[in-house]
């Protein structure tokens, strides 16, 4: 029987894992699975029904009954609460904290790599987060943490966000972004950070073009030695 193609890529907010992982898997013809929208989604359902992200009982009660889903579009994933589609919803400042701090949660993280590893067993699959390559899908073919400085990641947020029409400076960015990293890395549970067999993928001088290039030639080399 022949073994699945998992592709684990982690790596901090801002990195474009999203945006190179889709286009990667594209190329390799396999699915990409967002991990950080499942977060997404659990921190905003929170937000609306005013459940304290701080209260660690409480958002773990509301995930084990989110009904969250992804499904496979010609545009890329969508993710999915009770069958409404919050794919244009969870991508605010305001959302990225929340999952920040929901994320943090043992019970909650539990919960997510239950699914995400069941995903994964079931078809070929390129696997984007924080904690794929140490905990999600230890075993990949290939494993990589995409980074960049935390100026350059911030430089590209804020470009995005421009060309939405928000109004954030780059000085605000760069904070939140900081204080994001800060909050990703020195969580108990399952801290981002880079396992010990990823190859390290420094994007800062990289092209988009170029950033995918290196992640299939790695892809390659793992498939084929």
């Amino acid at each position: 029987m022949r073994m699945r193609l998992n592709i684990a890529i982690d790596g901090p907010v801002g990195a474009g894992k999203s945006s190179v992982s889709d286009e990667t898997a594209r190329r390799l013809g396999i699915l990409h699975l967002d991990t950080g929208a499942m977060y997404r989604a659990l921190g905003l359902t929170a937000l609306r029904k005013h459940v304290d992200v701080q209260d660690e009982h409480a958002i773990t009660d509301l995930c084990r009954n989110l009904g969250v889903s992804v499904s496979h579009e010609a545009d890329g994933q969508h993710t999915f609460v009770q069958g409404e589609d919050v794919t244009g919803l969870i991508r605010t400042p305001e959302v990225s904290m929340a999952a920040s701090t929901v994320s943090r949660y043992a019970e909650v993280r539990k919960e997510m790599v239950r699914i995400q590893q069941k995903l994964a067993a079931e078809t070929d699959m390129l696997v984007d987060g924080r904690d794929i390559c140490t905990t999600v899908l230890p075993n990949a073919t290939a494993k990589i943490y995409l980074t960049a400085s935390a100026e350059e990641r911030a430089r590209r947020r804020w470009l995005e966000m421009q060309e939405k029409g928000e109004k954030d400076t780059f000085e605000e960015v760069l904070s939140e972004l900081k204080k994001r990293d800060e909050q990703d890395m020195n969580r108990a549970v399952e801290p981002l950070r880079k396992a010990e067999d990823a190859v390290l993928v420094d994007s800062t001088h990289l092209s988009f073009e170029e950033t995918v290039q290196e992640i299939l030639r790695i892809v390659e080399e793992k498939r084929h030695g």
